[in-house]
C-alpha cells in the first residue's frame, strides 16, 4: 500500500525494507524473487532516495542525561584519583538494553538505593584517597571452588609457584595488617591435599613474608585409612587437623600506605613428567567428598584486615600526590591550597573549567571538615561532596539558548571530549584531550583525527574491547553458564576464563594492530593458554600465559571457533542451531529474528526410554509445524553448520551415536558445508557483517538506540570506511567525525 515515488512520507517503514532486503529475508520463501541484479539496482535506488531525505531533514537524535555506569565510575576514579576500587562492591549492577549495553542512558536510572550507594561510595574513596580511613576494615578474596590450581596463576606470582591467587589491594595508611588463608575444603569441611607435606607462601609485593609447610604425615600419629572419605572416625587428632589445620595460616605485616599485591602460592613440586597420569575428573557427591591426600591442596580464600595498628598516616602515596597538588606550611596558607587543590580536582573530575560556585560550593563543605579536623579531613569532606556532585556523576550536555535559528545544534568542544572519552576510554577526557577542547579546537578534523588516534593506541581503548565486545558478543554470559557436569566433567573455572580471555585478546589485536573487521571472521590465528590449547587439540603451549599461536586447521578461524561464542549459544547438556544461529542472524547479519508466538511446544529431548536421536533430527520434527518453520528455516541452517562443535566448544564427529551432519541449506537455495563453509558464506556477505558491527559501535559510541533516521549516517559511515578496506580506525574515526556524534538535537 505504499507509494515507493513517495518514500519520504514512510522513510521509518522504507528503511525496514532496506534492512530485509539486504538480509535476503525479503520476498519470502515461495513468492516471486527478482534476479540479484534487479534487487541489487532497487536497494541501491531505494537507499540513494533515503539519504537525499535524512540530508534535507537532518536528525541527531537525542540523548538523554546519561548517568556514569559502574564501569565508567570505575575508570573515572582510577584516572582522577589514582586508586583501584572494587567496584562490585561499592555500587550495584546496571541494567543493560536489548543489544546487551550497560552504557545506555535510557536505562541507566537512579533510584533512592542508587544514591544512598553512591554517597557510601563516595565517603569510602575519599578517605582511602586522603588517607584518613583508620577504621579496620576486612576484604575477602575468593578463590572458585572449581579453579583447578595446578599451575602458576599470576604475572603477579613468582615462576616455580603453583596455585593461590594474587589480589590487589590498597592500605590506606601505615600500620600493621593481618592476612589471613584459608585451604580448599571437601563437603564434610574435610581440608584437601594434607597427605604430603607442601610449602606455602605468603608475598607482598613479590617479597616473602611468611613460608607455611602444610600437610605430611608426621603432623598426626595415625594416618587415615586410604578409604577414608569423612564416614570413618580415625581419631581425634586426624580430624582436628583435617578440619583445622589453616587457623594457623596468618601472619601480621607492617604495611606501608599504598597500592600493593598480596600474593599466596604453594611452592611447586613436580615427582613426575606433566601430563602422564590423565584421569576423567570427578563430578557429584565423589568431587564434593574426596579429600584428595596424595593430591595438591588449594586456596580458598586470602582475607586482608585492618589495621589492626596505625603506625603512620599515609603520606606518598599516588592518590595523594594526584589529590595534594600543593602543601600549606602554615594556618594562613590552607584557604589558598585547598582553593588550588579543589579547582584542579573539579576541573577533572566535572570535565571543564570551573566556576566560581563550583568552588564555592566545595570550600563550603571544605571548611566544615576542616572545623572538626586536620586540612586532609577538609579536603576528605570535600572530595566526598565532588564524587557525588550531579555535574561528577552525569554528563550533562547544555540547551541552546532560547530563540534559536534550527533545534538541531553542534555540542561544544567540552561535550564532545567527554563523549569521546567514554566512547573510547569509558573514562573521563585526559588533560590532553582537555586542555584541546578548552581551547576550542577539538571540532577542528585533523586535531580530531589525532586525538583519537593517540586514544586507540594509549592502553585505556582496552575498554573499548572489555565494554563494547563483551556486550556484542554476549561473551559476558559466559560466566553464567554452567554445563552439565555430567556430561562435561572436564569443564573448570580454568577453561571459563580462558574463553573469554581469548575473544578478548583477540578482538584487541584486532584494534591494535588496526586490521579491517572483516579480520574478525577469517582471522588464521587466535590466543590461547595450556588449557584452552588442550581444550582445542593446539600442541606444543605450556603454562598459565596466554599466547598468540597460528591456526594451521579450519575449524578455529575467526570467531566462529571460539569457545565463549559456541559455548553461551548452547545448553548446558547439548548443543542448540536455533540459539547459534539466532545468535548469527542478530550479531553478524544484523537481521535478529521476531520474538516466538506463545505455546510453541519445546524441542523433544533424549531420555533413557527412547532412541537417542540427534538435535538435527529433533529440529527437523520441531519444523513442521508451519508456526516454527517461518523462523527456524533461517536460524536452523546457520546452526547446523557448527554442529561439530560441542556445547562447550570442543570438536567431535558424533552426535547420539551418529555421525556428525553439518551440512545446510539456506532459504534461497544456498548449500553450507560445516564451520568452513559458513565461514565462506559468511566473507561473501562481508558487507552485511560490517553493516552490522558498525550500528553496535555506534550504538555503544552514542549511548542510545539506533533510529530509522540514523540509517543514512550508517550507510555513510560504511561508504567512508570501505576505502581503508573498513579498518577499526576508520570505522571508529567516520563515527566520532558523524553528525549524531557532533550533534544533536533541541528538546523543541
Amino acid at each position: 500500500g505504499l507509494d515507493v515515488d513517495n518514500v519520504e512520507s514512510h522513510v521509518a517503514i522504507w528503511e525496514d525494507v532496506v534492512r530485509k532486503l539486504r538480509a535476503d529475508t525479503m520476498p519470502p520463501p515461495g513468492r516471486p524473487r527478482p534476479d540479484v541484479e534487479t534487487r541489487t539496482r532497487f536497494i541501491s535506488g531505494l537507499e540513494t532516495v533515503l539519504d537525499q531525505a535524512g540530508a534535507a531533514v537532518p536528525n541527531p537524535g537525542r540523548p538523554v542525561i546519561h548517568r556514569l555506569n559502574r564501569a565508567e565510575y570505575v575508570n573515572v576514579v582510577r584516572d582522577l584519583l589514582g586508586i583501584e576500587i572494587d567496584g562490585r562492591s561499592l555500587l550495584p549492577g546496571d541494567n543493560a538494553d536489548v543489544h546487551g549495553f550497560d552504557n545506555n542512558a535510557e536505562v541507566l536510572s537512579v533510584s533512592p538505593v542508587l544514591v544512598e550507594r553512591y554517597l557510601s561510595a563516595a565517603r569510602t574513596i575519599s578517605r582511602l584517597v586522603v588517607g584518613q580511613d583508620t577504621t579496620p576494615d576486612l576484604r575477602q578474596h575468593r578463590v572458585h571452588k572449581w579453579m583447578v590450581q595446578e599451575d602458576r596463576m599470576s604475572e603477579e606470582l613468582p615462576f616455580g609457584s603453583r596455585g593461590g591467587a594474587a589480589v590487589p589491594y590498597f592500605f590506606p595508611v601505615d600500620g600493621e595488617y593481618d592476612i589471613k588463608i584459608e585451604l580448599q575444603r571437601t563437603g564434610n569441611q574435610h581440608i584437601r591435599g594434607l597427605g604430603a607435606e607442601h610449602q606455602l607462601d605468603m608475598r607482598l609485593d613479590g617479597a616473602l613474608i611468611e613460608r607455611f609447610t602444610v600437610g605430611g604425615d608426621q603432623w598426626v600419629a595415625q594416618a587415615p585409612p586410604e578409604s577414608y572419605s569423612g564416614n570413618i572416625n580415625v581419631g581425634l587428632e586426624w580430624e582436628d587437623y583435617s578440619h583445622n589445620m589453616d587457623q594457623d595460616l596468618r601472619a601480621r605485616v607492617w604495611v606501608e600506605a599504598g597500592q600493593r599485591v598480596v600474593g599466596v602460592s604453594f611452592v611447586a613440586q613436580r615427582w613426575e613428567l606433566e601430563g602422564v597420569i590423565v584421569t576423567q575428573p570427578q563430578v557429584g557427591v565423589s568431587r564434593s567428598r574426596n579429600e584428595l591426600p596424595d593430591g595438591n591442596p588449594s586456596v580458598a580464600s586470602v582475607t586482608i584486615s585492618g589495621p589492626v595498628v596505625v603506625t603512620g598516616a599515609a603520606d606518598d602515596t599516588v592518590p595523594r600526590r594526584k589529590v595534594f597538588v600543593c602543601r600549606p606550611t602554615n594556618l594562613a596558607e590552607e584557604p589558598g591550597c585547598a582553593q588550588d587543590i579543589l579547582s584542579s580536582l573539579a576541573r577533572r573530575g566535572y570535565r571543564r573549567p570551573v566556576t566560581g560556585t563550583d568552588i564555592e560550593t566545595l570550600m563550603q563543605f571544605y571548611e566544615a571538615g576542616r572545623a572538626e579536623g586536620s586540612f586532609d579531613a577538609g579536603i576528605q569532606r570535600a572530595l566526598e561532596r565532588l564524587l557525588v556532585s550531579p555535574q561528577f556523576l552525569f554528563r550533562l550536555e547544555k540547551e541552546p539558548a532560547p530563540g534559536a535559528a534550527s533545534d538541531v545544534y553542534r555540542i561544544s568542544d567540552l561535550e564532545l571530549a567527554s563523549r569521546l572519552s567514554f566512547f573510547l576510554w569509558s573514562s573521563m577526557p585526559d588533560d590532553v584531550l582537555l586542555d584541546v577542547a578548552e581551547r576550542g579546537m577539538l571540532h577542528n578534523p585533523a586535531v580530531l583525527e589525532q586525538q583519537v588516534r593517540r586514544m586507540l593506541v594509549d592502553p585505556r581503548a582496552t575498554a573499548l574491547v572489555d565494554n563494547f565486545v563483551g556486550p556484542w558478543l554476549a561473551v559476558r554470559n559466559v560466566r553464567d553458564v554452567l554445563p552439565d557436569s555430567q556430561l562435561f566433567p572436564e569443564f573448570d573455572e580454568n577453561l571459563r576464563e580462558a574463553f573469554q580471555r581469548e575473544t578478548e585478546l583477540f578482538v584487541e589485536s584486532t584494534l591494535r594492530e588496526d586490521q579491517s573487521l572483516v579480520d574478525l571472521i577469517d582471522a588464521d590465528y587466535t590466543f590461547v593458554n595450556e588449557r584452552l590449547a588442550r581444550h582445542y587439540g593446539i600442541a606444543g603451549v605450556y603454562g598459565n600465559q596466554f599466547r598468540r599461536v597460528a591456526l594451521t586447521t579450519e575449524e578455529r578461524r575467526g570467531l566462529l571457533g571460539h569457545g565463549s561464542v559456541l559455548t553461551v549459544t548452547s545448553y548446558p547438556n547439548r548443543t542448540s542451531p536455533v540459539l547459534r544461529g539466532k545468535w548469527l542472524l542478530e550479531n553478524v547479519f544484523g537481521a535478529p529474528p521476531p520474538a516466538p508466538p506463545p505455546d510453541i511446544p519445546a524441542l523433544t529431548e533424549n531420555t533413557a526410554t527412547r532412541t537417542p536421536t540427534s538435535v538435527r533430527e529433533r529440529l527437523e520434527t520441531h519444523r513442521r509445524n508451519p508456526a516454527c518453520a517461518t523462523c527456524h528455516d533461517r536460524m536452523d541452517p546457520l546452526g547446523f553448520a557448527l554442529e561439530h562443535f560441542d556445547p562447550i566448544g570442543g570438536w567431535r564427529t558424533t552426535d547420539a551415536g551418529r555421525p556428525i551432519d553439518a551440512s545446510a541449506v539456506l532459504p534461497d537455495g544456498t548449500r553450507l558445508e560445516g564451520a568452513a563453509g559458513l565461514r565462506s558464506f559468511l566473507l561473501s556477505r562481508s558487507d552485511q557483517f560490517v553493516r552490522t558491527v558498525t550500528e553496535k559501535l555506534l550504538t555503544y559510541a552514542l549511548g542510545r538506540d539506533i533510529e530509522h533516521f540514523d540509517a543514512p549516517v550508517v550507510r555513510q559511515i560504511i561508504r567512508a570506511a570501505g576505502a581503508d578496506d573498513y579498518r577499526w580506525s576508520s570505522v571508529i574515526l567516520e563515527i566520532v567525525k558523524s553528525m549524531p556524534f557532533q550533534m544533536r538535537r533541541a528538546e523543541s
